[in-house]
């Protein structure tokens, strides 16, 4: 090292690709260049000092905390942890794991970790690179005291992109201020199993959804200045028997048909800058090391440019669960060749042995550079080459941030209350007279998630991520339960609270009390459902997959008793997944379903409860009747319903696909088409008025589907093209125009390649997969046509009427 590379940044002459002045490929092609290559490699690796457990700088566990990995098979790649981050950077490096993340520490103690680690980076390379540095954002930025927002599966139940996005440029702002340039988020799975651990990770089972709530949220946290990364590329969501990490048994056309679309939107229309491999194979090929899908249909097909990290520890995985390479080195090998960019979260398989590789010919160093040209273009985005850049600077705003601010909690607020399905009023809802009901004098409140606000935070919120290692700390954030919230909801009721059982297991020793106290009651509400946790540690979450769709434990089971008792039962599910509730929805009085609404989820399941909020969620996954029965999509072919009468297995569900009733009505009238007939290259307009009938002024959410009546290979019965959510006065209406272009029938045929058929169309409309009143049909005419990354991914609606027209982008 020369003395003008040890003189502090600030003090040298502007280098080239320090020139921001200069074009960023400009800059880019200037550093390479001058890069060894061990230092090229050195970017494609990462470094987590959070998972030091075996090196003895991880703290031991508190008494009574339960062993927990953060990430799978952690303890076992501990060993990767106890190179020193000197030692580790000494070629440089390409990014920080997880700094703010890993350990409960204030915004402050974190960042001055930042600063610390990134001067250990810039000091000990060459050329004096910082990393960039990435974190958790699945529901808010995961770190102690941080806003935990409701879960995705959450969000899509708003079916509200505008909501979403603003939520995510909130969790952006609160992690640029503190130094962090990349958030692993969104996962944009589409569910196929809803035992699938994942589930509560999910915006749920239809790919449109999925698409324009994930591209909603990918455009917030990129306004925010923070690198959104779409996980996980692609598949994981459909493993055989929904087993975490299992085997994918999908044909090509189905991966490209239902899993694909939501990654390519949020690409073109969102702006993503990254994206996370799956750690599934596909019929048999890992998507860490496959080429086709990282790199023909990713950067070729798509156009996309910016990085492909791993999942955690994917790249050896490939050896050590895969084996399809011999050894962690190898795995390398075939990760970067397949277009994996960065390792994440350590550096196993990109390490220097990458180096020999290149001097014998066995690996071409054209692929070494083709990743960290990829990496400096993004750190040059960042500003992280710009000369006036410092560690120090890069968090300046941490000592003012409040990561739990006022504003926060106000829009995690908004988002619980407007996630909120009310699947049936029955006769028990809403509790208060003033919204329609009869105001209870004594209130039974029992259930598990009743008085436990870990049960409305999924698996990746700090509390249920981390915060079980360090039980002394609690929660780190104010998060009213539903018993805080009821008691001041309605404070002219007596409530008493049982709890009854847990979220699993079998003790029933709560029963008697639970049942005693719900005799005693006017009403008895039941709030039951997950507690998320990780592998293993919970009822849902990563690597919490479930057997059947029973509500866990002897939850099902204390219901049977609380109904059994006459007093009217409301029954709240609180969960990372739909459960079976056939026969629960039998006996209850009335039927609600919370998805993990997150920190201020009590007052919004009270507020629904009394009838002061007007719930306005939609289902984004259907509602089991049984717990068998699968598939239980509504995404299924001729075969995969119960039309034909050809098996004893009813798929039907208790409650369809964007199914969700409030406490007013509404009615979806008039379907009028503008053209019968459209060439295949064309587009029609397909509007509907929708009225409410009821006596309060309410939300509803406008569906459009359409259905393929013939076709060269199975299609779907229907699936959603479009929606809108329009709200409106009692007996107000409102019409809804959806643009439809012939892109949006086009699926992958026999030879898999995407193609528009000539041929009669169904035009649905409606409030429900189920509820679809109004049917019409468009013919398209002409050639079939085959169609690209360019193609329509959207159905814009506009809603006209109530004084003006609103332009909805759907």
């Amino acid at each position: 090292m020369t003395a003008l590379d040890r003189t502090p940044t600030a003090e040298r002459a502007v280098r080239p690709w320090q020139d921001p002045a200069l074009a960023v490929a400009d800059r880019v092609e200037a550093l390479l260049a001058e890069m060894t290559l061990e230092e090229k490699i050195g970017q494609l690796g990462s470094r987590w000092l959070g998972n030091d457990m075996s090196s003895g700088d991880e703290p031991e566990p508190e008494p009574g905390a339960e062993p927990l990995n953060v990430a799978p098979m952690q303890d076992v790649f501990a060993a990767s942890g106890t190179v020193p981050l000197e030692e580790a950077v000494r070629h440089g490096l390409g990014h920080l794991t997880r700094v703010h993340g890993s350990a409960p520490v204030t915004p402050a103690q974190g960042a001055a970790e930042v600063v610390r680690q990134q001067h250990a980076v810039v000091a000990a390379s060459r050329l004096g690179i910082p990393a960039i540095v990435h974190e958790e954002c699945l529901t808010g930025f995961t770190a102690y005291g941080a806003t935990v927002y409701p879960a995705a599966i959450a969000w899509a139940a708003t079916f509200d992109p505008g909501l979403v996005e603003r939520m995510a440029a909130a969790i952006g702002r609160d992690m640029r201020a503190v130094g962090v340039h990349q958030g692993l988020s969104p996962v944009l799975d589409v569910v196929r199993d809803y035992r699938w651990g994942r589930v509560e990770e999910t915006m749920g089972e239809d790919p449109y959804v999925v698409a324009t709530l994930g591209a909603a949220y990918v455009r917030g946290l990129e306004s925010a200045g923070v690198i959104a990364t779409l996980k996980h590329f692609a598949g994981y969501s459909a493993s055989r028997a929904a087993r975490n990490h299992g085997p994918v048994p999908m044909g090509r056309r189905e991966l490209m048909d239902m899993i694909l679309p939501p990654f390519e939107t949020a690409i073109a229309l969102g702006g993503a800058r990254s994206v996370m491999n799956s750690y599934a194979d596909v019929d048999g090929v890992p998507a860490g090391a496959d080429p086709w899908l990282l790199t023909e249909v990713l950067r070729e097909e798509w156009g996309f440019t910016g990085t492909v990290v791993s999942d955690y520890w994917a790249v050896p995985f490939l050896a050590s669960m895969h084996l399809v390479a011999a050894d962690h080195e190898e795995a390398g090998v075939l990760a970067l060749g397949a277009g994996i960019d960065v390792e994440l979260p350590d550096t196993l398989g990109f390490g220097q042995h990458l180096a020999e590789r290149v001097r014998r010919g066995e690996l071409p160093e054209a692929v070494v550079d083709r990743a960290v040209r990829r990496l400096l273009t993004q750190k040059a985005q960042l500003g992280l080459l710009d000369p006036g850049w410092t560690p120090e600077g890069s968090v300046a705003g941490a000592g003012s941030v409040d990561i739990d601010s006022p504003a926060n909690r106000a829009l995690a607020r908004e988002l619980a209350e407007r996630s909120i399905i009310l699947l049936d009023a029955g006769t028990a809802l809403p509790l208060l007279e003033e919204h329609g009901g009869t105001a209870p004098r004594r209130v039974a409140l029992v259930g598990p998630a009743a008085h436990d606000p870990r049960t409305f935070m999924g698996c990746y919120a700090f509390p249920n991520h981390v915060l079980p290692r360090h039980p002394g700390l609690g929660l780190g954030i104010e998060a009213p339960t539903v018993l805080d919230a009821l008691t001041a909801e309605l404070p002219g009721a007596e409530i008493r609270y049982a709890k009854g059982c847990d979220v699993r297991g079998d003790d029933r020793s709560g029963f008697a009390d639970a049942v005693a106290a719900a005799r005693d009651a006017d009403v008895c509400v039941a709030v039951v459902g997950d507690l998320a946790g990780l592998f293993g540690h919970g009822t849902s979450g990563e690597g919490c997959d479930a057997e059947d769709l029973r509500l866990p434990g002897v939850q099902a089971d204390l219901l049977a008793e609380l109904a059994a008792t006459g007093t009217p039962l409301v029954v709240v599910v609180v969960s990372g997944r739909p459960y079976a509730l056939g026969e629960i929805h039998e006996h209850a009085a009335a039927l609600v379903q919370a998805f993990m609404p997150g920190e201020e989820g009590g007052a919004a399941i009270a507020g629904v409860l009394s009838g002061r909020v007007q719930p306005v969620g939609r289902l984004p996954v259907q509602i089991p009747r049984h717990p068998g029965g699968q598939p239980g999509t509504y995404l299924q072919p001729p075969l995969g319903t119960d039309s034909h009468g050809i098996s004893n297995l009813d798929p039907t569900p208790l409650f369809p696909f964007g199914y969700g009733a409030s406490y007013t009505t509404f009615e979806v009238t008039g379907l009028r088409l503008s053209d019968e007939e459209v060439p295949t290259d064309g587009e029609f307009t397909a509007t509907v008025t929708v009225r409410n009938t009821g006596g309060r002024a309410g939300e509803e959410v406008v569906q459009l589907y359409l259905h393929d009546l013939l076709a060269q290979v199975t299609r779907p019965v229907r699936q959603l093209t479009g929606y809108a959510r329009v709200r409106l006065e009692p007996g107000e209406s409102a019409e809804v125009a959806f643009l439809v272009h012939a892109d949006r029938t086009a699926f992958t045929g026999r030879d898999l390649r995407r193609v528009v058929e000539p041929g009669d169309v169904e035009v649905l409309a409606g409030t429900s997969a189920a509820d679809l009143p109004c049917r019409g049909v468009v013919r398209l005419t002409g050639p079939a046509r085959h169609v690209g990354h360019d193609r329509r991914l959207v159905t814009p609606a506009e809603v006209r009427g109530r004084g003006g027209a609103d332009a909805i982008q759907s």
